[in-house]
């Protein structure tokens, strides 16, 4: 057995030890002063992060609960929401969509493609009644990467909701939600927050805030109003929150942000390049093409290779946890997650692992030198501006 692992999955992720320390401190009593302080300065944190004036909600749920959070206390009932599907998780929209009795319309593209804004216009230009666009920034099932910058342009456009799940993009890639009109985003704990699962954020522009306070929330639990009006005047949560998530969350994001959002970026962006690099080098097909992720790296296995027998043998012999395909996918993808607290040192042995589990299941991975290839990737991609990587830019 190896002597120490590496958690390359796309969530959870690795915990930085200042942030298992703090995770570790005695309970404090969430209505006190001092998790009142705590609570106010990650939200400090927390605006920056999201890139927006407003309130960022911490809720105690997975991302999934933010998802039907948002859906319940943004539509009613018998209202008609346009929903991008792309993958496992844009089909998680459908379904929660449908469990709040909303009309749905599907917008569907190809497994490892991305959603076109101007397929969206066209959709919302037919259909006038559609009040909302449900959408992922980052299709973790396929590591596809979604436009929502143009999306939610031609949203605003056309007065119509954008709605975006970001649990794998948050602290992984830009979505600043005022600058490019975002009227929902949200995200998990267990990404690029570097904290374990259980705890959601969500934040609503104000136009969503309108709506919101317009609509019956079809939760009493997640009330979003209520959420808000506790964190504003108080600097609590509505409910008991899950305390030392809170207490690591603030230690998350002063470590995240120690040295600016450009600086969490740019690493991102060549953890990214490496990853790729690699894989190509080795003769492997990228599953995502132009519209790639940031945070993590889906590879198409060659045909005849057993998945699971490439990842359990990652596991066993080298210490690397990956993850497979899902669905129609299973068996045929690698996942490689190179989110929250993960290095270039990492993301190597994650090539080598993928590398040498390949071999075992009867397959050849080309090159000899596509570590030193995609090392050379990342150094390069260190010196690019994230704001100019390729894909940013989505037609």
């Amino acid at each position: 057995m190896p002597e120490k692992t590496r958690l390359l999955t796309p969530g959870p992720t690795p915990l930085p030890e200042p942030v298992r320390l703090a995770l570790a401190k005695d309970m404090l009593h969430h209505r006190k002063s001092e998790f009142i302080t705590i609570m106010r300065r990650a939200q400090e944190n927390l605006r920056l992060l999201f890139g927006t004036a407003g309130p960022v909600l911490p809720l105690s749920c997975s991302g999934t609960g933010a998802m039907e959070a948002a859906v319940c206390n943004l539509f009613q009932p018998g209202e008609k929401v346009l929903v991008a599907e792309a993958g496992k998780f844009g089909q998680r929209w459908g379904l929660i969509a449908a469990a709040r009795e909303l009309e749905v319309v599907t917008l569907s593209a190809p497994w490892g493609k991305a959603v076109a804004a101007r397929d969206i216009e066209e959709k919302l230009r037919e259909d006038p009644a559609i009040t909302g666009v449900l959408l992922q920034h980052s299709e973790t099932s396929t590591g596809v990467l979604h436009p929502v910058r143009e999306v939610a342009a031609v949203c605003r456009r056309l007065a119509t909701l954008t709605v975006v799940d970001g649990i794998s993009a948050v602290g992984l890639c830009p979505c600043p939600m005022d600058e490019w009109g975002i009227d929902c985003l949200l995200t998990g704990s267990q990404k690029g927050l570097m904290l374990p699962p259980g705890l959601a954020l969500l934040a609503l522009s104000p136009r969503a805030w309108k709506k919101a306070e317009k609509t019956r929330s079809g939760c009493f639990y997640f009330n979003l109003i209520k959420e808000r009006d506790s964190l504003t005047g108080k600097g609590q949560t509505n409910f008991t929150p899950p305390v030392n998530l809170i207490v690591g969350l603030d230690e998350s994001l002063a470590f995240l942000l120690k040295d600016g959002l450009e600086a969490v970026y740019r690493k991102q962006w060549a953890l990214t390049m490496l990853a790729r690099t690699g894989v190509s080098a080795m003769g492997l097909n990228l599953f995502a093409g132009e519209h790639f992720a940031w945070g993590i790296t889906s590879v198409l296995l060659p045909e005849g290779i057993d998945g699971a027998l490439v990842l359990r043998c990652a596991a066993e012999k080298f210490g690397v946890y990956m993850a497979g395909g899902q669905e129609h996918l299973k068996g045929r993808l690698v996942r490689i997650g190179h989110m929250g607290h993960v290095d270039w040192a990492d993301v190597a042995a994650g090539l080598f692992a993928l590398n040498q589990g390949i071999k075992e299941a009867g397959g050849f991975c080309g090159s000899r030198d596509y570590l030193e290839r995609s090392l050379a990737a990342w150094r390069a991609a260190l010196t690019v501006p994230p704001g100019e990587a390729p894909s940013m830019t989505h037609s």
